[in-house]
């Protein structure tokens, strides 16, 4: 009998890369996920941004956003409030990057090593280990998982300032490059650094597609997408 589908859970951080989810990252993650036969489910938590950026310029706006309904623009209203979920809900967890991983789902842009994660994200990406099943991160996103943890193999590429933070936090850096990922076992850990580096979009699609690759192997011993 052939293998069920994998549930995977997309954990976004508003839409938009330097206030929220990098859609790229986002995208590519969907497709890769889809293309490998498997099923996703996108959520978000249902908190105020950290502020919002003009996309065009670069300035702060004067104005407020909700970071699930901005979510709900990449996954096409089809998302849930992370404050609902149970890891009986997916198989896998995995988490684009964006400034809003830094901004929105923790605080690590304004107080690195020193950040606080938000609760939903913390209850799920804990619940998810807790259950010996693998979780995702791209790009920034990997911070997350070495303030929860304070302990781990990550990476976010090559950037000397945010691999210190995550050492500071307790967790190891190996330096990457595109496309490729560093697995953390012990956890059940993928990170790999999208635009943490100078990238094509290409790249970052060979990025998403080796993550979902290493969870699905880590979900499913002996299988790939």
């Amino acid at each position: 009998m052939a293998d069920q589908p994998l549930r995977f859970a997309v954990v976004l951080s508003g839409c938009g890369v330097y206030d929220g989810a990098e859609i790229h990252e986002a995208t590519l993650t969907l497709l890769a996920i889809s293309r490998g036969g498997h099923v996703a489910q996108c959520y978000a938590p249902d908190i105020a941004q950290h502020h919002v950026i003009n996309h065009l310029t670069g300035d702060e706006m004067p104005e407020t956003r909700n970071v699930l309904i901005e979510a709900a623009r990449i996954a096409r209203g089809k998302i849930k409030d992370l404050a609902g979920f149970s890891a009986d809900d997916a198989d896998i967890l995995i988490m684009p990057g964006g400034f809003g991983a830094a901004k929105n789902l923790s605080n690590f842009a304004v107080d690195g090593a020193d950040c606080t994660v938000d609760d939903a994200v913390a209850a799920a990406v804990r619940a998810m280990v807790a259950a010996e099943k693998p979780v995702g991160a791209l790009c920034i996103a990997p911070v997350i998982l070495a303030k929860l943890f304070g302990a781990g193999e990550l990476t976010i590429g090559q950037d000397a300032g945010v691999a210190g933070a995550i050492e500071a936090m307790g967790a190891r850096h190996t330096p990457t490059g595109h496309a490729e990922v560093v697995i953390d076992q012990t956890r059940k850990l993928v990170t790999s650094p999208c635009y943490m580096l100078e990238a094509t979009v290409a790249q970052i699609a060979d990025g998403a597609d080796a993550t979902v690759a290493a969870l699905v192997a880590l979900a499913r011993p002996g299988a790939g997408i």
